[in-house]
Formats: C-alpha cells, structure tokens, sequence
C-alpha cells in the first residue's frame, strides 16, 4: 500500500506507461483531485473541471511523481470529474 503522505500538490500523475494523467492539486480522502489546467473544456463549452483518481490505482510514489498501475488511456477512463 502506498503511503498517502508521500503524495505531494503539484506532483505529475503518470500512467503506467509513462504517459501524463495529469497534476495533483490536492488528496481528497481516497481520492487524488487534479488540477483544472489538467481538463479541457467540455464539448458544450463549460469551463474545465477537477477531475479526481482512485488512490487505489496509485502504485507508487517517486521522485515528485505519481506512478498509476494502469495506463494513461486506462486511468483517465477511471477518473470521476466533479
């Protein structure tokens, strides 16, 4: 299990793969909330919106960065937006 404490704002979230997921704003109980800059607009022109990851799929935590178990593709599958 990773240590939550370990995970720092504005860490770079990265897949699996190396790909990049996005930028940690803050973690919100099990979840880890990403920064707004990390969303596009939606389609119907809204503004960008925090979108959260499972600290279950969190697998490590390394140099400032957030290793995912799952892919870039697979995890932004995964996120929730608020």
């Amino acid at each position: 299990m990773v240590d939550v404490s370990q995970i720092q704002e504005h860490a770079e979230v990265i897949g699996a793969d190396g790909t990049h997921v996005g930028t940690v704003d803050h973690v919100e109980g099990d979840r880890i909330k990403l920064t707004k800059n990390d969303s596009p607009q939606t389609e119907d022109g809204q503004g960008a919106k925090h979108h959260y990851i499972s600290i279950g799929l969190v697998a490590d935590v390394e140099d400032g960065k957030v290793r995912l178990s799952a892919n870039g593709a697979e995890a932004v599958q995964f996120e929730e937006s608020e």
